[in-house]
């Protein structure tokens, strides 16, 4: 026999119930007011929930900062989290068009006022042997895309390798790394040099944990900093969809940076988003939405860009997936870390930040 019905029961099973989901779910704010936003921590993957399972790049800010407040963005990649103190994080998902698509639909929230808050992206990359190791934090002055421009095969290169070191070529341009450069717009992104240089110098002495695995790796690979402990840098990022991978592609990584700054960048990672986080950034403080000004782009080395001594490229790429990449978990242990103490200091003295962004030697 069924158990009568009791609406007495059900409305306050229903109260609590409402009540326990508003707890988890951001309150929306009063009709003319805005959720003031100190600080956006920008992460491109997670590897199932947001917390207590294998971590990706939101997990560990989630559960260490508290990050409870759940706003849906339906127009967005995935769901922001913020706790009370102003700080917020997203996540973009994988590649440029979901970073530009995700960021922008945060940017023209109208329940957020994010015109005077900080970006931290940080993430996981690939990195250069010959500029970082493995586990290693670097902030970025420079981003580079590495998709728009024109390809052929290799295999059908003009034989001579001092004009045809790769197939990759710029837009507009007959041949590889043809001068005069000329970087379309979306192309090419410069962070607040100060404001990087200010981040690297409170971060500079952080340190980040080594191990026998991370040593035993280290030991295979070839390059200048190969074989150091994790650090933190400065150095710069091409961002492409594509992942690529190899010496080679090392190779063209390097003079594709050196080629569309000048001389001025110095390839050190690779990631996949960055470019579509930027542009969307730039198009949301053409409309006054954010502040350009106030963007950092931190990646941590998960992974070297290339195959190790003894192996071709292929079988060194087939081992590289998420949640297998040599310093995947010390990785991630870095870009919170390091990201942190940046944001740490951010909220901390948010009276002096608000109207004033910080630079070297300040």
């Amino acid at each position: 026999m069924r158990p009568s019905f009791r609406p007495s029961f059900f409305c306050a099973a229903l109260f609590w119930a409402c009540a326990l989901a508003a707890g988890a779910l951001g309150e929306s704010p009063k009709p003319g007011e805005k959720i003031v936003v100190k600080v956006v921590v920008v992460t491109m993957f997670e590897v199932g929930e947001d917390t207590g399972d294998q971590p990706g790049e939101l997990q560990y800010w989630v559960e260490r900062d508290h990050l409870d407040k759940v706003y849906p963005l339906p127009a967005a990649y995935h769901d922001a989290r913020m706790n009370d103190d102003g700080e917020l994080a997203i996540v973009t998902g994988q590649g440029t068009a979901h970073a530009a698509a995700t960021i922008m639909a945060l940017g023209l929230d109208p329940r957020f006022d994010l015109t005077r808050a900080f970006w931290l992206i940080a993430g996981i990359a690939g990195g250069s042997p010959d500029r970082v190791s493995l586990g290693s934090a670097v902030w970025a002055n420079w981003v580079v895309d590495g998709d728009l421009g024109y390809e052929i095969d290799a295999r059908e290169m003009p034989p001579d390798p001092a004009v045809w070191p790769t197939g990759m070529i710029p837009l507009r341009k007959t041949k590889p790394y043809e001068e005069p450069m000329a970087a379309l717009p979306g192309q090419v992104f410069q962070t607040n040099r100060g404001l990087m240089d200010w981040a690297y110098g409170l971060t500079k002495d952080v340190q980040l944990k080594d191990s026998d695995h991370l040593k035993d790796i280290r030991g295979h690979f070839e390059g200048a900093m190969a074989g150091k402990p994790p650090l933190v840098l400065r150095g710069d990022e091409i961002s492409a969809s594509k992942y690529w991978h190899g010496k080679l592609l090392d190779a063209w990584a390097t003079r594709w940076m050196s080629y569309f700054t000048a001389g001025k960048g110095v390839f050190a990672t690779s990631a996949m988003e960055d470019t579509g986080t930027l542009r969307s950034l730039e198009f949301l403080a053409k409309a006054g939405k954010v502040d350009y000004q106030r963007v950092l782009v931190l990646r941590t080395v998960s992974n070297f860009d290339q195959q190790p001594k003894g192996m071709d490229a292929a079988t060194s790429l087939s081992s590289q997936r998420i949640g297998q990449y040599g310093a995947y978990l010390p990785s991630l242990e870095a870009a919170y870390s390091v990201g942190h103490v940046v944001v740490g200091d951010l909220i901390k003295n948010w009276p002096r930040y608000e109207g004033k962004v910080p630079k070297d030697k300040d």
